[in-house]
């Protein structure tokens, strides 16, 4: 019946009430752990229509959608338990790691960010890996102008520190020319280096402004040293140490030499120049010139903030040669389907994921990301909507107007339920998905200001047998919902038991007699420290494979199992489904009302099927809800 209904049109007398066909059981291969055969059993329903508050108290039963299709896992029998994880956005506290994602969206958002190399894979089915940056055939690169003007933002640093290298070497030779260094042994050539960004951070005074530095002076001082040495075999350590300071030979005084002179070089250039420690250190400087000296030849005036090439020597400006600023927009639509997201679908599932390139199709991503049954719901201008509305949306990140990431979220009454991302494969190395969990996060809170009830953040299943899915736990504090009393359990408590075992009544040994849950806490510096580090899955959700859902009659008899009735669903057993609304070809009925109308036989298999039903949804949905017996 159900295989007949699916694909229909069921018609309403109320056009805002939820619609479904109920599945019953369905086997299929875990989506998480590919263990070998059938391992997952869930309970699945078609929904025709869904509205968002229906929709909401699904989720905190246990339930997920792919697509237009309903699953629930059944959790006692499946490979991998799948535990409903949620967080209140207003008590998120950001880990370390967390903080450092989106610092470092910042410094790739102000052009301060050195973009490495990314390897790539070089064939989609195959984890073998190229040493280029993109491969033509499934990859493009961010953009032309973007790896161009990162390109020539690279070679000017290169330049700079080459010039820079060179005066040093200059003052050298002029100071074995005056004797001031021994002129017989080979002294080494002067290498300048860029400071990164963290020892930027390890240093005290003006670190923000330091961009390169040379530790010649001390490899000087080693060489002075050795030839000194060499000559004066029979000196204990003190004297020599005594006859260093005599000679001016330690690194902290040859360092201030050259400064001295490559002081008035330096000054007419963007720079200024001071020895600290042994070390020649250059910093920006307030009153930028060409380091030629020649003002008169620059061809664009310092206000401008462009980068000048002078006289053809290399100019070092204050923001090493002025980077590029990029523009990060986050747009959020209603879900539909979208050409250039599905190509960066395909991208995405081809690179990262390793999908066989035949089963990424427009159909099979539309039946997974775009098609939805939840009824939108447009903003009403009270506090009882946000702005956007409810439904289903595609959240999309564009930097300078390229798509390189797109979140696929629910926004329901009391929730933004995520259910998957996808991203640019170039950009990997900006942590997309913990960023954009950073955002939805932020956004729930920016919009409880129009709809109070718009508290958590759901992050679809939590799987601590699996640890790609582990990473969620991380956005803490969060909790799990218990799957036999669908109460909600902190995750700091709910941990040790899972470490135990995969499949636990959460609330069962951790509610006392006055309510308070009795296993201790896990701290959040070593949670976050043990799940930060784990490889991070952006799928929330995987896609249902309709090839390997199995009969009912395949799963017809394991009701008859000892205790299952009683255990399951953690509600009083109550068989009555009397009050079960019905759906006949348009006329809505309750079951009692039709029940003296059908025969024994007939009688007897669909309340059975409805007493499944009703103890999956629960009691209230299954009276509001409308199961379709078309």
């Amino acid at each position: 019946m159900a295989g007949k209904i699916r694909n229909e049109a069921s018609s309403s007398s109320n056009p805002k009430e939820s619609v479904v066909v109920d599945f019953g059981r369905r086997r299929s291969s875990c989506g998480y752990c590919r263990s070998n055969g059938p391992s997952s059993i869930s309970h699945g329903m078609w929904a025709h229509r869904l509205t968002v508050d229906d929709y909401q108290v699904l989720l905190d039963r246990g339930w997920r959608r792919s697509g237009c299709f309903l699953y629930k896992p059944e959790m006692e029998r499946t490979c991998c338990p799948s535990y409903t994880i949620r967080l209140k956005a207003s008590d998120f506290v950001p880990s370390k790691e967390q903080l450092r994602v989106s610092k470092r969206m910042q410094r790739f958002l102000d052009g301060t960010l050195d973009v490495k190399r990314v390897h790539v894979l070089e064939d989609p089915n195959t984890s073998k890996k190229s040493e280029s940056f993109v491969n033509h055939n499934y990859s493009r690169p961010m953009s032309e102008e973007s790896l161009s003007a990162g390109n020539e933002e690279e070679d000017e640093v290169e330049k700079s520190m080459h010039y820079l290298s060179d005066q040093i070497d200059n003052v050298v030779h002029m100071f074995i020319e005056k004797g001031e260094f021994p002129s017989g042994i080979q002294l080494p050539k002067a290498s300048v280096r860029k400071v990164s960004q963290g020892k930027k951070k390890l240093l005290v005074n003006g670190s923000e402004d330091l961009l390169y530095s040379s530790n010649i002076a001390f490899q000087i001082a080693a060489s002075i040293k050795r030839a000194q040495s060499s000559d004066k075999d029979g000196n204990d350590s003190k004297s020599s140490r005594a006859c260093e300071k005599e000679n001016g030979s330690s690194p902290k005084i040859i360092a201030e030499k050259l400064v001295a002179s490559l002081d008035p070089t330096v000054k007419n250039s963007e720079l200024s120049i001071r020895a600290c420690n042994g070390h020649i250190n250059f910093y920006a400087s307030s009153e930028p010139v060409s380091l030629s000296g020649n003002v008169q030849n620059a061809t664009v005036p310092k206000a401008s903030g462009m980068k000048r090439d002078i006289g053809g020597s290399c100019l070092i400006s204050s923001q090493h040669c002025q980077v590029k600023r990029r523009k990060l927009e986050i747009r959020l639509n209603r879900s539909s389907f979208d050409p250039e997201e599905f190509a960066l679908y395909r991208r995405y599932q081809l690179k990262v994921h390793n999908d066989k390139p035949h089963k990424i199709t427009e159909s099979s991503y539309r039946n997974f990301l775009v098609d939805t049954p939840l009824l939108p719901v447009s903003p009403t201008g009270d506090s009882t909507v946000p702005p956007c509305g409810f439904g289903s949306f595609h959240q999309q990140y564009l930097v300078d107007g390229q798509l390189v990431a797109v979140g696929v979220i629910d926004i329901l009454p009391r929730c933004l339920s995520s259910k998957y991302l996808f991203w640019d494969p170039d950009f990997a190395f900006l942590s997309l998905g913990k960023y954009s969990a950073l955002q939805e996060i932020n956004w729930v809170k920016e919009n409880q200001v129009y709809c109070p009830s718009l508290q958590y953040y759901y992050l679809g299943y939590y799987i601590h047998s699996c640890s790609k899915m582990r990473y969620k736990a991380a956005y803490h504090p969060s909790e799990l919902l218990c799957p036999l009393r669908y109460q909600w359990v902190p995750f700091g408590i709910a941990r040790p038991l899972l470490d135990n075992r995969p499949y636990v009544v959460l609330s069962d040994s951790s509610i006392l007699q006055n309510g308070e849950l009795s296993l201790p806490q896990v701290s959040d510096d070593v949670m976050g420290s043990q799940l930060d580090d784990i490889g991070q899955e952006d799928a929330n959700d995987v896609p249902m494979d309709e090839d390997e859902e199995t009969a009912e009659s395949d799963l017809e008899n394991s009701d008859d199992e000892p205790g299952l009735e009683t255990t399951s669903y953690g509600e009083p057993e109550n068989r009555d489904v009397s009050k079960v609304l019905l759906g006949l070809k348009g006329p809505r009925v309750r079951y009692q009302d039709m029940r003296s109308v059908i025969g024994p036989e007939q009688r007897s298999y669909l309340e059975s099927q409805l007493q499944k039903y009703r103890k999956v949804v629960g009691p209230m949905l299954s009276e509001r809800m409308v199961y379709s017996v078309e």
